[in-house]
């Protein structure tokens, strides 16, 4: 099992950040997925906002489980994820994409499992440093013992 203090260690560990482009045909496709009209416009579809900011901060959901010392995929689930637009995000433009750790803590079940709690939240910010949206997602990471 991961050590309880190597796994608590990831606290503010901060992504490498970048830009990213949300292309029409990407947003298309992942509007198209959830059965639902394209949108008005060239907005986004919130959808997007599932894999599009890991994509941002210069990462991929196999990285992330690496960070976290995952054993499979089978051992992570998603326990909560909260997003936050703050200005509606459009389509062919380049945001910034900046995240971060912000909370990781090893909880034991009443039945004698045991999960590390991973949080991490990333931030989207047009050209002009304005905050577009913030998305927080919190994994649990199953650990044999």
């Amino acid at each position: 099992m991961v050590p309880v203090d190597q796994i608590l260690s990831l606290k503010g560990f901060k992504f490498p950040g970048g830009s990213k482009r949300i292309e029409h045909w990407e947003n298309w496709l992942l509007t198209d997925c959830t059965d639902s009209g394209q949108l008005p416009s060239n907005l986004v579809h919130p959808i997007a906002l599932f894999h599009i900011p890991i994509q941002g901060v210069d990462t991929s959901i196999s990285e992330l489980f690496k960070l976290g010392m995952v054993e499979g995929a089978g051992s992570v689930g998603l326990e909560g994820y909260d997003w936050e637009y703050f200005l509606p995000l459009y389509e062919d433009i380049d945001y910034r994409f900046e995240g971060e750790v912000i909370d990781v803590e090893r909880i034991q079940t009443e039945s004698g499992g045991i999960f590390d709690r991973f949080v991490f939240r990333i931030e989207l910010t047009n050209d002009e440093g304005e905050l577009v949206s913030r998305v927080t997602n919190s994994w649990r990471f199953w650990r044999k013992r």
